[in-house]
This record gives structure tokens, sequence and C-alpha cells, in this order.
């Protein structure tokens, strides 16, 4: 393990305060922060507007990368997930994902995932700690190096390994550094987290941090989504439902985006899409649909592409917004629900 504290585990505001409590000016934290999260540099000796004390300094006193790349997965669509290595010797991975219009960054937040979800690869891996908000953070800069591109994602998902909202000290400090102008500079509605539903933890998330909340659905009746997803027996779709229909943060100008997989011969039926609206009424909302992506630890599978046309025309003609998400980099097991420490060969075997 790393003796030396994390840089990366501070926000800005907090960062400037640990600098004073050492002895330094408040503004070379801003500095530190510049040539780290806008410049990609993270070895003190190249930030050359800095005196060679606080250089030596941080050299000695702070670790300013939290994970190392162990191996890189290049999809034919040009996606590209890397397995990173933690100071533990653990593993976590990210999915760097390249648009016409936009390059998002996917992350994970936890190595592994408790949350068991039955259509889930993470899910089938098991639990082992929480990332804490450098290890979040620093995927964001291990993608930039692994790409090559040494430009900031525009998009960054909490939608990789791991429940977030679990982990939310974590995250909210992590979000906190994308956001900041000074740091990755990020606009919120550029950040997406993702959850389960984790319904005590919901509002203290988007009150802390103004960001886009999405919320993995995947059913329209209790009984599929406690197979679905087991915290449903916990939350059921009306403590979930009813919790987001009373937070003053959901408008129509800062929606709830639902994630909702189809499933063929689970939830992907014509009741199903005629339920949801339903469901929904009275929560400003955007659907997400998104076809199931087979891997090897689950029975599931996508629908037929008919099935889900009609779906997705059945959701439309009852006035959702609802939006088809593309799978992206399913070759190299990539793809959303498919994150579990798989190489390209391993898959293709």
């Amino acid at each position: 393990m790393n003796a030396r504290p994390q840089l990366k585990s501070l926000a800005l505001d907090r960062l400037r305060d640990q600098f004073a409590a050492e002895g330094l000016p408040r503004y070379r934290a801003d500095q530190v922060a510049a040539w780290i999260y806008q410049r990609g540099v993270e070895d003190p000796r190249g930030m050359t507007d800095l005196s060679h004390e606080l250089r030596a300094h941080l050299q000695g006193s702070w670790a300013l990368r939290a994970l190392e790349v162990e191996r890189v997965d290049y999809s034919s669509d040009g996606t590209a997930k890397a397995a990173l290595r933690t100071h533990d010797d653990l593993l976590v991975e990210a999915v760097w994902i390249p648009e016409e219009d936009r390059t998002t960054l996917c992350v994970s937040t936890q190595i592994g995932c408790a949350m068991a979800c039955s259509f889930c690869a993470t899910g089938s891996m098991g639990f082992a700690r929480n990332l804490t908000s450098a290890e979040i953070v620093d995927q964001v800069c291990r993608m930039r190096e692994v790409v090559g591109s040494g430009r900031t994602p525009s998009n960054v998902v909490f939608m990789g390994m791991g429940e977030p909202l679990l982990n939310l000290d974590a995250v909210v400090e992590a979000v906190r550094l994308l956001i900041d102008p000074k740091a990755f500079g990020l606009a919120p509605r550029r950040v997406t987290v993702s959850t389960v539903g984790v319904v005590p933890r919901i509002g203290a998330l988007l009150e802390r941090v103004p960001i886009n909340l999405a919320i993995s659905l995947h059913a329209t009746t209790d009984e599929v989504r406690s197979r679905l997803v087991p915290l449903n027996r916990r939350y059921p779709l009306e403590a979930l439902l009813g919790a987001l229909r009373g937070l003053d943060s959901v408008t129509r100008r800062r929606p709830v985006f639902f994630e909702y997989t189809l499933i063929a011969g689970v939830n992907d039926s014509v009741e199903d899409a005629r339920r949801l609206p339903a469901l929904l009424a009275g929560i400003p909302s955007k659907v997400n649909l998104i076809p199931m992506n087979p891997h090897p630890d689950s029975p599931y599978a996508p629908p037929e592409a008919a099935v889900i046309d009609d779906f997705l025309a059945a959701l439309a003609g009852r006035g959702l917004t609802v939006t088809l998400r593309r799978s992206r980099g399913p070759d190299i097991q990539a793809a959303c629900g498919q994150l579990a420490l798989r190489t390209r060969a391993a898959s293709a075997a």
C-alpha cells in the first residue's frame, strides 16, 4: 500500500484548507490542480511554475497516482476498456466510449458489487471494497493516458462496477472535482450517477451535487424487479418512485433518467410497455431502453429487434421521452452490464 495520502482524494476547497494547514498559500492548491486535472501532469518535477521547495514537498508528502493501467482491450467500434490496478493489488474497470459529438467515460465506484442484479456480470463477482475518491477520479486521468488524447471526456457516467450510493461520500468528492472549473471543469449536466434505488441516499446525493440522476428500473412489477434487482425487496417500486416524486430537485429541466434493460421473455411485453407510463406519472423523466448485453454469468438474452421496436413505439406513443441505447464494446465485454474483468481473449473463448 502507498503510505502517502492521495492528493486526488480532496476536492479543491479541502485541498486549499490542507495546504493552508501545512503553511502553504491556498492559491498553490489551484496551481497544483491545474497541472493535474487540466494539463495531465502528475510528476511534481514537471510543474514548472511551482517553487523547487513545493515540488519537493509534493513529491515527498503526497501520492499523485491512485491507479496504474494493467491492460487495455479495444473494440472494433472504437471503445476502450481498461483494467486498472489499485495500490492493494485489486482490479477495477473503466470504459472510454467515443462518439461523433461526445466522448463518454464510464467509471466504477466499487470493486465488485453487492447488489447481485441477476442480469449484470459485475453482480456475479461479489463485493470486495469501495473505491476511494482518488481511485474514482484517477480513472479519468488513466483513461486519458490510455487513449492518448490528453482530453477530458465530455461526459462522465457513474455506471461501471458497483452501486454509487453505497459509496456516497467518495462519489460526491469525485463529482466535485469533475465539475470544479479549476479542476476538470465539466458542466454538471454532463455528469450522471446511476443507482438501482438506494432510496434513503437519493435525496442526499442531489442535495450535495447538482448532477443527473439515473435509476436502474428494468421492470414494471415488483415480482419481476425483485428477481432482476434484489434490492427491490427492501425498496419496492412504490417506495422508490414515491421518493422521487417527493424531490424538489427533480424538475423538467432536471429529469430522472430511467434505465430499462430489455430482456427477452422477462420484461419486454406489450403489457410492460403499457404499465411503464403510469408508473412514471408525476416524475419528470426520460426513459433509456437498453437491450440486454449477454455474458456467461447470465441466462438472459436480448429480445428480437421487432420486439424492441414495438416496445419503443409503445412508449413513445404514450407520451414518454424515450431513447434506445446502442451497445458499445460488446466484443470486449465492455457494454452495459458486462464489466467483470474479462479480457478479449477470455470472452472469445
